[in-house]
């Protein structure tokens, strides 16, 4: 399996257009070859290739900040001199003063394919002022780790953020280079945009299903986005950052879990299981406890669940992550009617106000109303999402390029 940028690097004829032109690379610490070394020194090291600006997305081109919302600031790159302008910064979409040094953009962002990583919406921000600024985007394609599936309700209008590019659901099963595609046909841009297609990429074959095993190392994308099983599981448990439960940061497995000092996790398999049993296909559920070092419930004992989805059991079609998560919450509000699910208006998750945390990250209210009503089944949760999932699939049928 050869991605954008090792299909890139071995043929000069793909490299051709770009000749005698200013070129800028967005990376981040996963933008590796094949042989693991970075993207930049790469490009860097080609005679015939210009190397002027390079751009870094949330957690930065080093991956260097642990936690959301931590911002990095600009720098020049200590070995190549050229400057590295942070898009999760001062800024979340480049400046005129960022866009003036280069006239291609290589798009190179390992993607986890869920709607709320930053880093779809930073290529859209990127596009659009592309768009604006008459320059170039290419995208070097990667896989997308959790494959083709498509899961979760499409964000409703008035809850875009940066966590929202636009109405997409969850779990969208696109590529970089495609979901760039979508963007410029959804919002109508007007930019020269060029996708270097990977080659043997199989998202469908096993065991990967979306990441080629065995063939490439997996290299973190952002600093908790430790695992195969962490991308597969993202989709539902990125949800707990809109809720009291921690996600397991603190802990050596972030997003595969989730907890509280205050649940009894046996409990709450026994009552997703209850409830939904048919939710919890193709995954393993697992009764935990873990001790977070920093974030929520730093330095308490927590009682909680991990989903496992690298078992013997796994089921890449019948695992729907957004659907486990929300059966957990459902779980916990059956059992604990008053328990302070969801973290208050007070915090302005990605610094986005007048909406509670758990609905930015939803892109609308459905998913909270549905766990909060206690009259509401899974049936109904099944009527909301299921032909948004339907529509989605329909609408980006044609841009699939594998």
């Amino acid at each position: 399996m050869k991605t954008g940028i090792d299909r890139l690097l071995e043929d000069p004829a793909l490299r051709a257009p770009l000749a005698g032109r200013r070129v800028a690379l967005l990376a981040h610490p996963a933008s590796v070859t094949r042989a693991l070394t970075h993207s930049l020194d790469e490009l860097a090291a080609l005679p015939d290739l210009k190397i002027t600006a390079a751009f870094g997305p949330q957690h930065g081109m080093r991956g260097d900040k642990q936690d959301n919302m931590i911002e990095t600031e600009d720098f020049t790159d200590p070995v190549h001199g050229i400057p590295v302008f942070s898009l999760y910064g001062e800024v979340r979409r480049p400046t005129g003063n960022m866009m003036a040094p280069w006239d291609v953009v290589l798009v190179d962002l390992q993607d986890v394919g869920c709607r709320i990583y930053t880093f779809i919406t930073t290529l859209l921000y990127v596009l659009e002022e592309a768009a604006r600024h008459g320059k170039e985007v290419w995208v070097l394609d990667r896989p997308n780790p959790a494959g083709r599936p498509v899961e979760g309700t499409s964000l409703r209008p008035g809850y875009e953020s940066f966590v929202g590019a636009g109405p997409m659901p969850m779990r969208h099963g696109l590529t970089l280079g495609e979901m760039g595609h979508w963007f410029i046909r959804h919002y109508g841009l007007d930019v020269a945009y060029k996708v270097i297609t990977m080659e043997g990429w199989e998202p469908e074959a096993a065991p990967g299903h979306g990441w080629p095993l065995l063939e490439r190392s997996w290299v973190n994308p952002s600093p908790n986005a430790a695992s195969l099983a962490m991308a597969r599981a993202y989709a539902g448990t990125v949800m707990l950052e809109g809720a009291t439960l921690s996600e397991g940061r603190g802990t050596t497995r972030p997003l595969e879990l989730f907890g509280a000092p205050d649940i009894d996790a046996r409990a709450v398999i026994a009552k997703m299981q209850a409830l939904a049993p048919q939710w919890l296909a193709g995954c393993t559920l697992r009764d935990c406890w873990f001790e977070p070092t920093f974030h929520k419930h730093k330095g308490q004992l927590c009682n909680g669940v991990q989903i496992h989805c690298d078992h013997p059991a796994y089921d890449h079609h019948a695992f729907r992550p957004w659907r486990v998560q929300a059966l957990a919450f459902k779980a916990i509000r059956v059992l604990y009617p008053d328990y302070a699910l969801w973290r208050g208006p007070e915090f302005a998750y990605e610094y986005t106000s007048g909406h509670l945390a758990i609905d930015i990250i939803n892109g609308g209210p459905q998913l909270r109303n549905w766990v909060d009503d206690p009259a509401a089944t899974p049936a109904d949760l099944d009527a909301i999402a299921v032909p948004d999932e339907d529509a989605w699939r329909a609408e980006v049928a044609s841009l699939l390029l594998y």
